[in-house]
């Protein structure tokens, strides 16, 4: 900034190419000489109040259009891109940063597409990788669980439409006597649990010819329950149910059927935890999801499911990232408000804690996590059990994790602001993540050369080429 004016170079360019016009066309319309276009266009001279004037007047603009600084967030992402481990041998300061974002913004842009071009490509070779070894990766049409996530993930798992019409049904429930006799009164259906070997592998079913809603008497009251508003959403709101699934232009019918039935899960969970309600909750009991489970007598892993939900417009809660693997890694579960990178790839990064707490049943582990390019998030993780209710009966234990950004974690009534956050470094997977030293990896990372150990062999399971 100098006394009489503004250095604005890269803006005056871009206008000036926005508006098609030469050097000497935009000299020619304000007033002034071709050179003195140019020596402001590279910073070398200021513009001046005269200069933005006649600007204004000469191209009927908004000077705040042209004044306000828009580098920040250029220079923001920039920051991001070179934080990236790739990067980490390269010593670039700030200031540099500031020097190519000021005099070389297309530079600047065509660096940042490239970084998200390679970002991109990273990502989708982490899929091929993660298919069967040897073959093709697999398309939304072969593969409806990626789909059917995608589906999810595209509306922010929100579905504004199904809520509002849980709520109402919510409502009616309430004032009916409960899930059994709204049932009995609305449809005419009895509600009857049946021993295991009785429902024959089933743990819900609808005998429209006896007018039963049949239960595994194993099921705890929250499964029941559970199961119960699920078989509401087919008898009350199928249609909407489809007319959303239609929406997601999926390609295979399998897709179809299992996005239906998420859907059929999402509105019964919304019946037992309605959209106000559940969303007041969890703000006054600051995320305590064991607190809020019992409020509304549903277990632990239906409230951490339901809190991905709270992203009506206008009502928005807490972002959060949902994931259920099995104890050998699996993931069986993916939801996602959060924009969690691990939404779409990865989810078995070793030193996450979500892997870890197996050996802690039920005990809820909190943990403060950094990706690569330095995106800081904050977790909690526990297991969550199925099955049983019966002695010998089958139980599977699995482990869920919530997640989201740091910037939201004081809200959350697992936050310690006694202690400053110790931030695990975690990897989307091995193939996406360049961290030379981490120990734990099983896999080198994409486009990095392995060196030999005939000389030295480092602590980390590969040593890279620089």
């Amino acid at each position: 900034m100098e006394k009489n004016g503004v250095y604005l170079g890269p803006r005056l360019r871009r206008l000036r190419k926005d508006l098609g016009l030469t050097q000497a066309s935009m000299a020619s319309d304000i007033g002034t000489s071709p050179s003195y276009i140019a020596l402001m266009e590279r910073n070398q001279r200021p513009v001046t109040a005269e200069v933005l004037i006649r600007l204004a007047k000469a191209y009927t603009i908004d000077l705040s259009t042209l004044t306000e600084d828009k580098g920040e967030g250029l220079i923001n992402r920039l920051k991001a891109a070179m934080k990236d481990p790739i990067f980490a041998d390269i010593e670039v300061t700030p200031v540099e940063l500031v020097d190519v974002l000021s005099n070389f913004p297309g530079f600047t842009e065509a660096m940042l597409r490239l970084y998200t071009a390679y970002k991109s490509e990273q990502f989708a070779l982490a899929d091929r990788q993660q298919s069967v070894a040897g073959a093709a990766a697999v398309d939304a049409a072969s593969d409806p669980v990626a789909a059917v996530r995608a589906f999810l993930a595209a509306r922010r798992n929100c579905f504004p439409h199904l809520d509002a019409a849980a709520e109402s049904l919510a409502a009616d429930l309430h004032h009916i006597g409960g899930l059994h006799a709204f049932l009995k009164q609305r449809h005419g259906l009895n509600v009857r649990r049946l021993p295991q070997d009785v429902m024959m592998g089933s743990v819900r079913r609808l005998d429209r010819h006896r007018k039963e809603i049949l239960l595994d008497d194993g099921l705890d009251v929250a499964s029941q329950n559970f199961q119960l508003a699920q078989q509401l959403a087919y008898l009350e709101v199928d249609d909407e149910i489809q007319k959303a699934v239609e929406g997601g232009n999926l390609l295979s019918e399998n897709a179809r059927h299992l996005a239906h039935r998420a859907l059929a899960g999402y509105f019964g969970a919304a019946v037992l935890m309605p959209y106000a309600q559940f969303a007041k909750a969890a703000e006054n009991k600051r995320y305590d999801v064991e607190a809020i489970a019992r409020q509304f007598n549903v277990s632990f892993e239906q409230t951490a499911h339901r809190l991905t939900t709270l992203q009506k417009p206008g009502q928005e809660r807490v972002p959060f990232f949902f994931i259920r693997v099995d104890n050998a890694g699996n993931v069986s579960k993916r939801l996602d408000s959060a924009n969690f990178p691990f939404a779409r790839h990865g989810g078995g990064c070793p030193l996450w804690s979500l892997h870890q707490v197996f050996s802690m049943p039920r005990t809820v582990v909190t943990q403060w996590l950094e990706l690569p390019d330095g995106q800081r998030f904050f977790s909690i993780a526990r297991t969550v059990s199925s099955g049983g209710g019966a002695y010998a009966s089958a139980r599977v234990t699995r482990a869920v994790a919530l997640v989201c950004e740091a910037q939201h974690a004081e809200r959350m009534v697992y936050y310690d602001r006694n202690s400053a956050p110790l931030y695990t470094p975690i990897g989307i997977s091995c193939r996406l993540c360049h961290r030379p030293t981490c120990t734990s990896r099983s896999e080198p990372p994409i486009g990095r050369s392995i060196l030999a150990d005939a000389y030295r062999r480092a602590e980390a399971p590969f040593g890279f080429s620089d």
